[in-house]
């Protein structure tokens, strides 16, 4: 649990960082709407790339033998979706539209870079290690006894 909750912090700090940085981009080009755009953008990445990450890591433990598989339909999934959410707001008048499609786009960029950062320097164990209760108690051979 400590690692999912490590993993998930390591994409979404230097996410949101961007969002940050996304927001006042926009605000200084397209005043508060595009603001208001930017930050939004960003959370949708952050609440959808997070709970992508959390339903993964929860079926990484569930159904390990599926893991590589469902992570490729997850990320198709919210590829997919991200792109029904800009049609979606395509022609709001609550934000500007392009700080947000651009601020979103950027966003997921930062996300799958910290990702992909974050599990190349992750200690995660491929096999696991024999217990240290076996290595302490020396295996014996069986006795056999000599028949005359």
């Amino acid at each position: 649990m400590p690692n999912d909750a490590r993993m998930l912090l390591h994409c979404a700090v230097p996410t949101a960082a961007g969002g940050a940085v996304g927001a006042v981009v926009s605000g200084l080009l397209a005043g508060g709407k595009g603001a208001i755009g930017a930050v939004a953008g960003a959370v949708v990445v952050i609440l959808f790339m997070g709970g992508g990450l959390a339903g993964l890591q929860k079926t990484a433990k569930s159904y390990p033998h599926l893991f590589q598989a469902m992570g490729l339909l997850l990320y198709t999934t919210q590829i997919l979706l991200l792109a029904v959410v800009l049609i979606a707001f395509k022609g709001t008048t609550l934000f500007d539209g392009r700080a947000f499609a651009f601020t979103l786009l950027g966003s997921t960029l930062v996300w799958v870079g910290a990702q992909a950062w974050a599990h190349s320097k992750a200690k995660i164990l491929y096999v696991e290690p024999e217990s240290t209760t076996e290595k302490s108690e020396p295996k014996s051979e069986p006795k056999t006894e000599a028949r005359s």
